[in-house]
């Protein structure tokens, strides 16, 4: 082994003892509340991933989709697949500046978000996935506190996902994991449309 490699094995004997060390102070298990916001793509993307993840340790997921539902999705087609272990409910009606209706726009949030707390309600998921309920909360759809409260009062082991830009102080306050997805280059900038796949 030459001096390069050497160095670089003991290096890395370092940081292995370092990480062993720091991962036996890593000892509670709990249900977390993750947030995914800013302005980058890819918030739904992660958290979509995450439920792909869970799906692999066998665990039951919901998803409830309080924007996206006038439209069919690459996750739905690969979701119905595990509908043993995943309920799909796209129950949007598409952004705010389609629908042109308040009321309305309230009335479908309301009924997402009641099928959200009947999931985290329901011992029988592991994990929740409120996608783009941040957009409901930004134009006020419900009341921050009653959403703060419900997730609050979660279930011990329950994990639920939350996501959407512009995500409220006091949300992110109440996280245990918060990612901002920060937007350096996107596309549809240079005039190319949402494409399959990558945005739906």
């Amino acid at each position: 082994m030459n001096r390069d490699d050497a160095a670089h094995a003991e290096k890395m004997r370092k940081i292995q003892a370092a990480r062993a060390s720091m991962m036996e102070t890593k000892t509670e298990e709990k249900g977390l509340l993750i947030v995914h916001t800013g302005k980058g793509k890819g918030k739904s993307s992660a958290a979509m991933g995450m439920v792909v993840r869970a799906i692999g340790h066998g665990m039951k997921v919901g998803v409830v989709q309080f924007i996206k539902g006038a439209m069919m999705t690459g996750e739905k087609a690969v979701f119905d697949a595990f509908s043993g272990q995943v309920e799909f409910k796209p129950m949007g009606e598409g952004f705010t500046w389609d629908t042109q209706d308040r009321a309305r726009d309230i009335a479908v949030t309301r009924t997402a978000w009641e099928e959200v707390k009947r999931m985290i309600a329901d011992p029988s998921y592991d994990m929740v996935l409120a996608d783009e309920l941040n957009i409901a909360l930004r134009y006020d759809y419900l009341p921050l506190d009653e959403v703060l409260a419900v997730l609050a009062a979660r279930p011990a082991m329950k994990h639920v996902i939350v996501t959407g830009r512009n995500a409220p102080d006091a949300l992110i306050d109440a996280a245990d994991l918060v990612t901002e997805m920060t937007q350096v280059k996107h596309p549809f900038r240079s005039g190319v449309k949402a494409q399959k796949g990558i945005e739906f």
